[in-house]
């Protein structure tokens, strides 16, 4: 029977890679001290700015909300309705009654109201539908956290995100995307600065971190992510991982620490302008989110 190194006591977590055996309220410290020490690292705010989580209704984005808020962070939710059936309903109903047991605003979009829901997107958008996701999310989180005075936006990317999207990107060396993966994004032409406490933090750590916190989230995965190319990776990553406790972390951290440095030095900023409908940061005139929205808009117009 492995006992806790902190205090002797009955060990209910063993963590291999960090060669660590701890019981229930080491761990949940542990994981607070985990998530503490990677904000201060790559200096991702203080205890004086306000910070919008991006909350899905998942383990990840709701561990990291209840961590800032026992370390003693500024921290609200958002939540963005994707109108994905009965996975959007549930995820919401899980997020709600997250933010009323800790009693912490969870601020929500619907996209029912500001546009179409991502099932009702591919009649617009020829693009799959994670990529179409993935833009509207980045665009109306910016924009929510800019007109409500926060300054940094967190998202709950855990280390199996990063390790899997830093694999994919060094498979194809898709070098201006390696620029850019780094778990802070800055604020700057109008973008709020993005910020990944979890970065370092794995998969299986944040649910363990969730289910000896009792927080409640939805376990499904998007219907959307079905087939998705990062689920393979993620899978091949796990076996190396099985086998060699720690590769992860160190295939993630030890490009941090020798690649993005030299890659960094030669990156290039795309050109930004304000949206002309909008205002929001765009390489073009007009955003993809306004080109979207006038595309619906048209459609409707001839229906």
């Amino acid at each position: 029977m492995r006992k806790c190194i902190k205090c002797g006591e009955k060990a209910q977590v063993y963590l291999p890679q960090h060669r660590l055996s701890l019981c229930k309220q080491h761990y949940l410290e542990w994981f607070d001290n985990r998530v503490e020490k990677t904000i201060k690292e790559f200096k991702m705010f203080t205890r004086k700015d306000k910070v919008l989580v991006a909350v899905s209704g998942g383990k990840d984005s709701l561990s990291l909300w209840k961590s800032l808020i026992n370390l003693g962070y500024d921290a609200d939710g958002f939540y963005i309705n994707l109108g994905i059936g009965e996975y959007s309903q549930k995820s919401y109903e899980l997020a709600k009654s997250f933010s009323e047991k800790v009693g912490k605003t969870l601020h929500v979009v619907s996209l029912y109201k500001e546009m179409v829901p991502i099932p009702e997107m591919r009649k617009y958008d020829s693009r799959p539908a994670c990529s179409v996701c993935g833009t509207v999310k980045r665009y109306y989180m910016n924009k929510f956290a800019k007109e409500n005075g926060y300054k940094i936006i967190a998202t709950g990317h855990n280390l199996d995100d990063e390790a899997a999207v830093l694999f994919s990107n060094t498979l194809n060396w898709s070098v201006e995307y390696l620029k850019r993966q780094y778990p802070v994004l800055p604020e700057e032409d109008g973008f709020i600065r993005k910020v990944k406490p979890l970065c370092k933090i794995s998969e299986k750590e944040s649910a363990m971190y969730a289910v000896l916190s009792g927080i409640d989230y939805i376990e499904e995965e998007c219907p959307f992510s079905e087939g998705a190319t990062s689920i393979d990776y993620k899978m091949f990553l796990a076996q190396l991982e099985e086998k060699s406790p720690g590769t992860k972390l160190r295939f993630y951290s030890e490009f941090l620490r020798k690649m993005y440095p030299i890659l960094k030095q030669s990156e290039e900023k795309p050109k930004l302008q304000p949206c002309k409908i909008c205002g929001e940061p765009s390489t073009n005139e007009i955003c993809a989110v306004c080109n979207l929205k006038m595309k619906i808009s048209q459609k409707e117009a001839k229906a």
